[in-house]
């Protein structure tokens, strides 16, 4: 059985600042797309719940990962990370053999 993917606090509090200076309260969406510089890359953006989207929620915020997303984001952590490049989102993916330097593509 695959492990879900986690969501560390100190993205769970980026999310809920996000959210605190929007209209509407969004979930953080994390998918898996072909494509990229690798073979896959990662679209992580701000969406609405879907009925079959798999919820991790904290602190009073939601990740959602689809239905198709979910066997290649498995075991993964989803962070949130402040360096000197700049500050995003990041995934932490065991099942990603490689990855290209933006961090957003990779190969399994």
């Amino acid at each position: 059985m695959n492990l879900p993917p986690k969501v560390t606090p100190r993205a769970f509090d980026r999310l809920a600042l996000i959210n605190a200076d929007a209209a509407e309260a969004q979930a953080l969406r994390v998918a898996v797309e072909g494509g990229g510089c690798s073979g896959f890359q990662y679209d992580i953006r701000m969406d609405q719940p879907a009925a079959d989207d798999l919820v991790i929620e904290g602190q009073g915020q939601k990740v959602l990962i689809d239905p198709v997303s979910l066997p290649f984001l498995a075991g993964a952590t989803i962070d949130w990370s402040e360096e000197l490049i700049g500050a995003r989102f990041v995934i932490d993916n065991p099942n990603a053999g490689s990855s290209c330097g933006c961090g957003t593509s990779f190969s399994i």
